[in-house]
């Protein structure tokens, strides 16, 4: 039985897979600071979850997988339950929390040995009997043989037997993994690592949560008016109208000099990293404050990483005048501010009216086949060779420059062209950017950058 999510929305089914395609889900669910991410990081052999000291680090929820004895399932960090706190992210938090015990098949209740049984430990335990839940007691942080024994207090909370564990040095994790896959059933199915995957990129408080929240249509990611309030990058499966891809939701990505919090550093880093593993990232720009700087920053680490783009105008709904003259405008700024690469498409959204969200992902995956494209060398040829005839490359100290023919090679991240002539090493770049432009011009190359290479035949 797949972990499915069925969305109606009017006649059409939506069917929203989390970002790990399995048919276990484990929550784990705790207090602030009790380990819960460091225990995730443990067992899904990554880094994916920030660890910090300061409790509340946690917003989101986090999902990862796990093998464990031939069984797959997939494992969800969660923020850390809070009650009359100030945080003002303590409502949102708490039900994300309750939205993965709903989903869980299995819940580890992560508590302190150090700190003992507390108040707010009681009242998620009441919670957590009352779901009828399949539930394993973990007490982490025993980090030593000689605290095992103060989990014995912890049999009080009516959940059963308590499993000593230390997220930090791995003691007990062994004996807690095979305690937890007897409440798991075989399952065959497999993670598809072939699907296309589109990271949403930009500042804080551009709409990335929002806009992804509106395409699967549940608020699965917290939003609010405060600026990295997304800390992880988060990976869902959207499978909807025939297109199946993953979304990554990252934090927004501030000038160093703005960013204080060492938070909000690895938050950054986990964006770079999204956009290194995306195949296509939606730069979402505010209509509101248009391209500024920081935009040039982000659009200058996709060019870097070679990954296509489609570039997401959000609250435009916000924009007092919409007149197609406004917006030739705007689309011209940003072309001649991400200048000299121009062949991208831009969009115009909101993601509070859902006007032309679905707009994006489709034009992203139209950017992630271009990205995809294979032109033969028969076809390459027959457009080139008369083409270079008539606008050959300019001679150079007296010399010749003869194009022979042209390839484009296989296997490779971005399409990538081979031009095999007499004397490469005489090719300009003037002359090399004209070819890319008759290639663009000729193929549908729209979003993605293109390579071209002057090579010794």
């Amino acid at each position: 039985m797949l972990l499915i999510r069925v969305i109606w929305e009017g006649e059409c089914v939506a069917l929203f897979l989390f970002f790990l395609f399995m048919s276990n889900l484990v929550a784990i669910v705790g207090r602030p600071n009790v380990g819960k991410s460091t225990l995730f990081n443990r067992f899904t052999k990554s880094r994916r979850a920030i660890v910090n000291e300061e409790a509340g680090t946690t917003r989101d929820r986090q999902y990862g997988l796990c093998e464990w004895c031939g069984k797959d399932f997939s494992i969800v960090d969660t923020g850390g339950w809070v009650v009359n706190s100030d945080d003002v992210f303590e409502e949102e938090i708490n039900r994300q929390v309750a939205i993965a015990i709903e989903e869980a098949d299995v819940i580890l209740f992560v508590v302190d040995v150090l700190s003992g049984i507390t108040d707010l430990d009681l009242h998620v335990a009441k919670i957590l009997r009352a779901s009828k839940k399949n539930i394993v007691l973990v007490v982490n942080k025993v980090d030593t043989f000689d605290l095992q024994y103060q989990a014995a207090e912890f049999y009080s909370l009516g959940l059963g037997d308590p499993f000593i564990f230390s997220a930090v040095n791995g003691l007990g994790s062994g004996e807690l993994l095979d305690h937890l896959v007897t409440f798991l059933p075989d399952n065959d199915a497999l993670l598809e690592e072939n699907l296309p995957r589109f990271a949403v990129v930009g500042r804080p408080n551009a709409g990335k949560s929002s806009i992804i929240n509106a395409f699967i249509g549940e608020d699965r990611h917290i939003v609010t008016d405060i600026a990295g309030t997304t800390r992880d990058s988060i990976y869902a499966r959207y499978n909807k109208f025939g297109m199946d891809f993953y979304l990554v939701d990252t934090a927004g990505i501030r000038k160093k000099a703005k960013v204080n919090e060492d938070i909000e550093y690895y938050s950054v880093i986990r964006a770079i990293r999204a956009i290194e593993n995306a195949d296509v990232c939606i730069l979402m720009i505010d209509a509101t404050r248009g391209i500024e700087s920081q935009d040039l920053n982000i659009f200058s680490l996709i060019q870097k990483n070679r990954k296509g783009l489609v570039v997401c105008v959000n609250k435009w709904d916000l924009v007092e005048s919409k007149t197609s003259k406004d917006i030739k405008r705007y689309e011209t700024a940003i072309r001649e501010r991400l200048a000299p690469f121009t062949d991208f498409p831009i969009i115009f959204t909101s993601a509070i009216s859902k006007q032309r969200i679905f707009k994006v992902v489709e034009t992203a995956m139209e950017v992630y086949q271009n990205k995809k494209r294979k032109i033969s060398t028969a076809k390459l040829n027959e457009f080139f060779l008369p083409l270079i005839e008539n606008y050959p490359p300019p001679a150079y100290k007296g010399k010749y420059i003869k194009i022979k023919y042209v390839s484009q090679l296989p296997d490779t991240q971005v399409p990538t062209f081979v031009f095999f002539a007499n004397l490469p090493q005489y090719i300009k770049q003037p002359y090399m950017r004209f070819l890319e432009n008759k290639l663009r011009e000729n193929w549908e190359f729209t979003g993605t950058p293109i390579l071209l290479f002057p090579r010794q035949k």
